[in-house]
């Protein structure tokens, strides 16, 4: 395995994030949300993970007084199964602790089972759904959460 390194997203990353979010997201952000959230939303952390150089997966949160809402977890599907998924989830949550933050949440796609099993690891359970949720399919999103 390369050399892996999680740092903050900076606006110089949006045009490989962008690969990423379009690998993995049947409907993907825009770069300008991306814009958006680094330089106008005072309460969103965005973190990269390069692979020898390269970014291969991004994790977003919003954080407000002691919530986190994790906005977007994607790895680009050829580097999926190799835990890279867990190792940003497991970096924002340590990120999260050292801020204080006392409940982390986050919406995940009902059929999304891969997703929703790594949550567990992490101690997140299902705490409700909201139905139709997500605007390109209608799917379900089950709302999983943790206290810190």
């Amino acid at each position: 395995m390369g050399e892996r390194l999680i740092r903050k997203m900076e606006i110089a990353d949006v045009d490989q994030v962008m690969e990423v979010e379009k690998a993995t997201f049947a409907t993907p952000w825009p770069p300008d949300i991306f814009y958006q959230e680094l330089l106008d939303n005072k309460h969103a952390f965005y973190f990269v993970m390069e692979l020898d150089g390269k970014i291969i997966g991004y994790i977003g949160a919003w954080i407000v007084v002691d919530d986190m809402q994790i906005t977007n977890v994607a790895v680009i599907p050829a580097y999926r199964g190799q835990k890279f998924g867990e190792m940003l989830f497991s970096y924002i949550l340590q990120f999260a602790i050292t801020l204080g933050v006392a409940r982390l949440s986050l919406e995940v796609r009902k059929s999304n089972r891969i997703a929703q099993k790594m949550y567990r690891k992490f101690g997140l359970v299902p705490g409700g759904i909201r139905e139709k949720y997500y605007a390109d399919d209608q799917e379900d999103a089950i709302v999983m959460w943790v206290n810190l």
